[in-house]
C-alpha cells in the first residue's frame, strides 16, 4: 500500500534522492536539470525542504513500504492568495498508472483547498502528452498561456488549470 508523507526534516535526504531520480528520469519535464541540483549541498536540500514545506508550500512523497516511489509541490501564489500551484509531480516508471499520481496531486488538491485555494495551476512541457492526458484526466484543461520552456527552446511551456470546489 502507497502511503503519503509530508517532507520535514527528517526525510529531507529521501527527498533529494528522489527529486534527482526525477531530474534524470524525465528531464524535460521539469525546469530544472540534474546537473543543477545534484551540485547542491545537503544543507542546501534542507532548506529547500524547510522552503517546499513550509507555511505556504506542502510536498509529498510517496512511499510504498519504506521505498520512495513518487514526489508532488504545491505552493501558493505571491500575488493571489487564491491560487496555488502544482510542481515537481512525478511517479517511478515501474509505479505508473496505478493511481500514484492522482493520490499525489489530489493531496495537493485537499491541502490548497484546505488552505483556502480556489484554482490550481500547473506548467505541462508541450511533448509530454501523457502528462497533459493525465491531467485533464483529473479536470485540468489547459489555457492559452504559453511560454518557452527554458531547457529547450523548441519546446513550450503549457499552462494548465482546475477550479477547486
Amino acid at each position: 500500500m502507497v502511503t503519503l508523507e509530508v517532507v520535514t526534516s527528517k526525510n529531507a535526504m529521501i527527498f533529494k534522492g528522489v527529486r534527482l531520480r526525477a531530474l534524470r528520469d524525465t528531464p524535460s519535464a521539469f525546469s530544472s536539470t540534474y546537473a543543477d541540483e545534484s551540485q547542491l549541498a545537503d544543507t542546501e536540500w534542507a532548506q529547500r525542504v524547510a522552503q517546499w514545506s513550509g507555511k505556504r508550500s506542502r510536498t509529498y512523497l510517496a512511499m510504498d513500504a519504506a521505498s520512495p516511489c513518487g514526489i508532488v509541490s504545491g505552493f501558493f501564489d505571491q500575488d493571489d492568495s487564491a491560487r496555488a500551484h502544482l510542481v515537481s509531480m512525478w511517479v517511478v516508471p515501474t509505479h505508473r498508472r496505478l493511481g500514484i499520481g492522482a493520490q499525489l496531486v489530489n493531496a495537493i488538491v485537499d491541502w490548497a483547498s484546505a488552505e483556502g485555494a480556489r484554482t490550481l495551476r500547473l506548467i505541462v512541457t508541450s511533448n509530454n502528452d501523457g502528462a497533459i492526458e493525465f491531467y485533464q484526466s483529473l479536470g485540468f484543461s489547459i489555457t492559452a498561456k504559453i511560454g518557452r520552456y527554458r531547457n529547450d527552446p523548441a519546446l513550450n511551456d503549457l499552462e494548465m488549470v482546475r477550479s477547486i470546489s
